[in-house]
């Protein structure tokens, strides 16, 4: 069986990046970016509307 992943977009810096949805908190929570250091509720990192579906639909 295959792990889902959600592909995530920094709105300060545009870094790209995958992860898990098990890994990462809650869509409101609090996120930082791991390269500009940007704080913003974790759902405003999704990269689409299908990601952030994923997220609520398989996160922890």
């Amino acid at each position: 069986m295959e792990e889902a992943y959600v592909r995530l977009l920094c709105p300060e810096c545009a870094k790209e990046w995958e992860s898990t949805p098990r890994s990462l908190p809650g869509p409101d929570e609090m996120y930082h970016c791991p390269n500009c250091h940007a704080t913003r509720h974790l759902s405003e990192f999704m990269r689409t509307e299908h990601d952030l579906q994923t997220l609520k639909g398989l996160g922890s």
